[in-house]
Parts: C-alpha cells; structure tokens; sequence
C-alpha cells in the first residue's frame, strides 16, 4: 500500500496563516514597530488577530510610514502611535499613559525594542556597550515596570511578552554586548513574572535565532545570515510573520498558565 502524501518542504517558507481571532477586543501596544522587522509583524499580527494597536518608535517618519500602512490594511480597527525614546525613562513612562489614554486600556505590551552590531571584545568602547545594553535590556526594565505600574492600578490584567533572542543562550563571535543583553532580558523575564501574577499579569518572552527582514540585512553580511540560516534545522531563516505568530499566542487565552517562560523560535537553543 502506498501513500499519496509527499513530505512538507520545510526549506521554504510556508504561507502566512490567517488570523484566528486570538486577540479579539485586545489593547495591544508594541515598542520599536516601525520599519520592515519583528515590531511591524507583530503590531500587524496583533490586528490580523482582532485587537486595537498602538505602535512606538522614535523614529517619527518610519512611524508614521508604518501606521499608514496599517490603517491601510485595517481601515476598521484602531492603530494609534506615539512616538517614544525607551532610552528615556519620562518618555517610556509618558508611553504607558498615553496608550491607555487612546486606546481605553492596555491589554498586552510587546516590549520589541533592541538593538545589537557585531564589535569584537577588544575594539568595543565603553559607549557601545552601554548603548546596546541600554536600548536592548533597560528599556525592557523600564517598560515592564511603567506596564506594571499601570497594571496595579487598574481592575483587569494583562500580558508582557519580550523579544529576548538565542544569543541569549549561544555563543557567536562579535556579540558580546547583544548577548548580554538578551541574556538579562531572559533573567528579567523570569524574575518580573513571579512579582507581576499578584497583579494577574503573565510575562514571557520570544527567543528567536534569526528573522528574515530588510532591515537585517542592512547591518548583517550576506555571507554570515547565510551562514546562520544553514545551521538552523531548515536551513533557512524564519519568516518574520513567523515570530509575530508565536507572541500572539503567547498573548493570547491559549496560555494562561503559562509565565515566566523563553520560548525559542528556533530548531537549538545552543
């Protein structure tokens, strides 16, 4: 007896899923949304999947770029912006308020912001670890504890989810700094969600290995993202609409018991 069915190519990419109503009546708001990468997908997905959405960036052209774009594909659904600097904590805090403010109350927060390059240990100059650490894994801390603070104040929950990233986990030459980072942003996960549940939040956080956009492509080499690409389990990278869908569901009802969590969106860990 023979069987008709050809195996799955898991070579190529596969067809983005449409939504599924996951977030349906959800107040989402996502940091760093601006551009062609992670944010954008996810403020996209979150509206794909039902919610209202403000998106952040302080990158003011980009942001309004991004949201005409999105009011374009979902003319029925509300998409705000404000436009933040997570480096400034007056700022980040003034984003929590005004998210609240326009969209009526703040269900999920996608903190997304970071920022990496590829500097060896020895040219690396106090400023640019500072800077990576600061973009990357204190911005986190500051949003999460604006969200919190938000949280404790009113009577319905929530959710946080952090892009943290492998390299939080693995070893590559250059990457000191941003695996530092993401390293913390995996520790702050952990710690803030056993203090967030007593105000009936869950936080988790997304680890990707490596995400196909344009923006990638600007400050990586070709040669290295195809390096990178090959040693994943099929061989290619992952499609940023990908990343979006796993923190959808992991803002979604489908994990309420879960928190505290790193999801890797990766074939390794290490």
């Amino acid at each position: 007896m023979t069987s008709d069915l050809s195996p799955v190519d898991l070579s190529q990419p596969p067809a983005e899923i449409p939504g599924h109503g996951l977030l349906a009546g959800r107040k989402v708001v996502v940091t760093a949304a601006a551009g062609t990468g992670i944010g954008f997908a996810t403020a996209r997905r979150a509206l794909l999947e039902g919610a209202d959405v403000l998106v952040s960036d302080f990158h003011e052209r980009r942001l309004g770029e991004t949201v005409e774009k999105l009011v374009g594909e979902f003319p029925d659904q509300t998409v705000a912006q404000a436009v933040c600097d997570v480096s400034e904590t007056s700022q980040v805090d003034e984003l929590i308020a005004v998210a609240a403010r326009e969209l009526g109350r703040i269900d999920v927060l996608v903190n997304n912001a970071g920022l990496g390059g590829e500097t060896p240990i020895v040219e690396m100059t106090d400023e640019a670890w500072d800077r990576v650490l600061d973009i990357t894994l204190n911005s986190t801390f500051r949003a999460t504890r604006a969200a919190l603070r938000y949280f404790a104040s009113v009577p319905h929950g929530g959710v946080i989810v952090n892009n943290a990233s492998v390299l939080g986990w693995r070893a590559q030459k250059g990457q000191s700094h941003y695996a530092a980072a993401k390293a913390g942003v995996m520790a702050l996960t952990r710690c803030s969600a056993i203090e967030a549940a007593e105000y009936g939040v869950r936080i988790n956080a997304v680890a990707p290995s490596i995400a196909k956009h344009p923006f990638l492509a600007k400050v990586t080499s070709d040669e290295l993202l195809d390096e990178l690409a090959s040693r994943e389990a099929y061989g290619r990278a992952a499609e940023v609409w990908e990343i979006a869908a796993t923190i959808a569901m992991l803002a979604s009802d489908y994990t309420t018991y879960l928190t505290g969590e790193i999801v890797s969106i990766s074939s390794q860990r290490a």
